[in-house]
């Protein structure tokens, strides 16, 4: 079983640079973000439900049971009903529970039970795989503040459990689009972060159908940041070339994704519902039944 506890790592400092961001009194949370209808306010009020959702999904399995069942019953509306609730609190209350919210659920799954199938609106998961799905989250949210801002953010090797949760999710990427999954693996090859030599590579080095491009870019696909065409991606087999025009690593319904440059279609993908690229509610991991 994989240890949560370096990817809580990673989850913690890619919410504290969201942080020092939208802490910012200069910062304005009203500003509309590429999701549409959605402001920063919306991006830091979806983060924080999520955390709490995944805490109570952690402490009482039983009481989640229930949200389940709700969230389920209310469809694609749920979370943008829930995101506009939290969104219309005080910025610094909202901005204290997203703080004292991901430090609870960090400390909850760091001491949870290796073995533990934690529920969620998808598939259970470990506790380590709940972390991929945070950290997956919260970096596509944050990417969606710091489109909205005209900020630049550098990519790191954080990126890392991004793209393995992208090259795993390949499946469900089809599946959820009505296609039936290549029985064969990918090649995927992704350029590390840092402009160095660095190559993470996936899948047997001779398969016939292949990705490559950089880490950056395939996270920022497969989360539904960028569209295909703003990307270095490459495909080589016409399973890979539908693979990059479907892929999404979060769960539910397929997402629209976003067009060219950015800033066309909606998409709030990562957060998990909805066709618009939320997917299923809250930054499910797409449904891989697997240990991150």
């Amino acid at each position: 079983m994989a240890d949560p506890r370096p990817i809580l790592a990673d989850l913690d400092t890619e919410s504290r640079l969201l942080d020092a961001v939208v802490a910012d009194e200069k910062t304005d949370w009203a500003t509309p973000t590429p999701a549409e209808g959605w402001t920063v306010a919306h991006q830091i009020a979806h983060l924080a439900w999520t955390d709490a959702k995944a805490l109570l999904a952690v402490r009482t399995p039983e009481a989640f049971a229930e949200e389940r069942v709700r969230a389920l019953e209310a469809g694609d509306a749920y979370v943008d009903a829930c995101a506009r609730e939290w969104a219309a609190r005080p910025r610094e209350r909202l901005l204290a529970q997203w703080r004292a919210g991901r430090e609870e659920l960090a400390q909850a799954l760091s001491a949870a039970a290796p073995e533990l199938r934690l529920p969620w609106y998808g598939p259970p998961m470990s506790a380590a795989s709940m972390a991929t799905a945070r950290l997956m989250e919260t970096w596509a949210h944050s990417q969606d503040v710091h489109d909205a801002l005209g900020l630049v953010r550098e990519p790191t090797n954080r990126l890392r459990h991004i793209a393995r949760l992208g090259v795993r999710t390949r499946d469900f990427a089809f599946a959820v689009h009505g296609l039936t999954p290549p029985a064969a693996e990918f090649r995927v090859e992704l350029r590390a972060p840092g402009g160095g030599e660095g190559v993470w590579g996936y899948g047997p080095d001779d398969a016939d159908q292949q990705v490559s491009g950089s880490a950056l870019y395939f996270c920022l696909l497969v989360t539904q940041r960028r569209a295909l065409a703003d990307t270095d991606l490459h495909a080589v087999g016409p399973d890979a070339a539908t693979w990059l025009r479907i892929a999404q690593a979060f769960a539910g319904p397929p997402g629209a994704g976003r067009g060219s440059s950015g800033h066309g279609r909606s998409g709030r993908g990562g957060s998990g519902h909805g066709s618009s690229g939320r997917g299923g509610p809250a930054g499910t991991a797409a449904g891989t039944g697997e240990d991150a």
